[in-house]
């Protein structure tokens, strides 16, 4: 079984910046497709970033230019670097694991608070 466990999250004032993790325990995987999602308070979650084995990546608009995914393949490692930070960026992160390169997350983490203040 794999496991995905973030980290890194926490109150910043707006214009800050935060790192998220996400490392993967378990049986040895290498998923085609690691993602952050985040979960604002009365909204729907929503994808926030995506990276592909390959090196594709995928931003949502709001977070373009602000926020890069990266992966250290060797440390099952995926990370969210966050910069400028708005308000509306407040949520639960988190990140999700699959196998293929479309479809379905497989894995999940536990989610991570992330608030930023005004």
């Amino acid at each position: 079984q794999v496991q995905l466990v973030e980290s890194g999250g926490g109150l910043v004032q707006a214009g800050g910046s935060l790192r998220l993790s996400c490392g993967a325990s378990g049986r040895i995987f290498r998923p085609a497709r690691m993602g952050w999602f985040r979960q604002a308070p009365g909204k729907e979650r929503e994808v926030t970033a995506i990276s592909w084995s390959g090196g594709g990546t995928y931003y949502v608009d709001s977070v373009k230019g602000r926020f890069t995914i990266s992966r250290d393949n060797a440390k099952n490692t995926v990370y969210l670097q966050m910069n400028n930070l708005k308000p509306e960026d407040t949520a639960v992160y988190y990140c999700a694991a699959a196998l293929t390169s479309a479809g379905e997350y497989q894995y999940w983490g536990q989610g991570t608070q992330v608030t930023v203040s005004s």
